[in-house]
């Protein structure tokens, strides 16, 4: 099937946005060592975004950062948001609160520990009305929810916001879970090729095939390892290319992969 990227968004460790990742890419700018997301939730209303972890705020931020780029109306977009752990923040400290003898857990708490909360904040920030999913696939999450996304892209010939992140759960899950660096990525897709950046075109492959596409740069293999958001790092490197085209390959299954080539069709 083939999509079209209308917008693009990411954050994560070492890079604030899509323009200073995408700089990297193209001409070997310098990744910020020192920088480490720290999502502000800038849409959502000022009484939701005192509720909001900083789980829901890195996934409202991602998303309306792709959604500025695309040009498009949030209000006109289906929406598919995805995590692996989901609220990690929330989570911990519903599982302190359950250890304690009083159990109580706050009605925010256990609100925002649901695993669509994220999609639900977005919905009241952005006015949307559009149709919502959300998904979760352990490691495989990111790929799991692109195919998602393109599929209701095509069948219901509706623009799609895809917003997939990951934050670290604090000690002691911390070692015991993936996702140790919180990293977010959001994308416009549309079925309509008009005004795109890129078209994707994506087909699922049998095991036999290469494994996913690895990093050449240790520092960001060692990233695409960490999550299930930042396994989007080699298709985020072949958006960014040059090049004409570009073919990624993706862990979706333990028995199936999943293809994605990159045409570039404009700036």
């Amino acid at each position: 099937m083939i999509i079209y990227l209308k917008g693009i968004a990411a954050t994560g460790p070492g890079f604030e946005n899509w323009d200073a990742l995408r700089n990297h890419f193209a001409v070997g700018a310098d990744l910020d060592p020192e920088f480490v997301p720290r999502p502000q939730g800038t849409i959502l209303p000022s009484v939701e975004r005192r509720r909001a972890s900083p789980t829901i705020k890195l996934a409202v931020d991602v998303a309306q950062e792709a959604v500025l780029q695309s040009g498009l109306k949030a209000e006109q977009l289906a929406v598919v948001f995805a995590s692996s752990n989901g609220d990690t923040n929330t989570l911990h400290h519903i599982c302190e609160a359950l250890a304690t003898p009083e159990r109580f857990v706050s009605p925010t708490r256990f609100h925002n520990s649901v695993h669509n909360a994220p999609a639900g904040y977005w919905s009241i920030a952005s006015g949307s009305m559009q149709s919502s999913s959300t998904v979760c696939a352990w490691n495989d999450t990111f790929a799991a929810a692109l195919v998602e996304a393109a599929t209701q892209c095509i069948a219901e010939q509706v623009p799609v916001l895809l917003a997939v992140f990951d934050t670290p759960f604090p000690e002691p899950l911390y070692e015991k879970t993936p996702g140790h660096q919180p990293f977010g990525i959001a994308m416009v897709l549309d079925a309509n090729s008009q005004h795109s950046l890129a078209g994707l075109e994506l087909s699922i492959e049998t095991d036999d095939q290469p494994g996913a596409t690895r990093m050449n740069d240790a520092q960001l293999e060692a990233l695409r390892c960490d999550s299930s958001a930042a396994r989007s790092l080699p298709l985020l490197a072949a958006c960014a290319a040059g090049e004409a085209q570009q073919e990624v390959v993706l862990d979706y299954t333990e028995e199936l992969r999943l293809k994605v080539v990159v045409s570039r069709l404009g700036d």
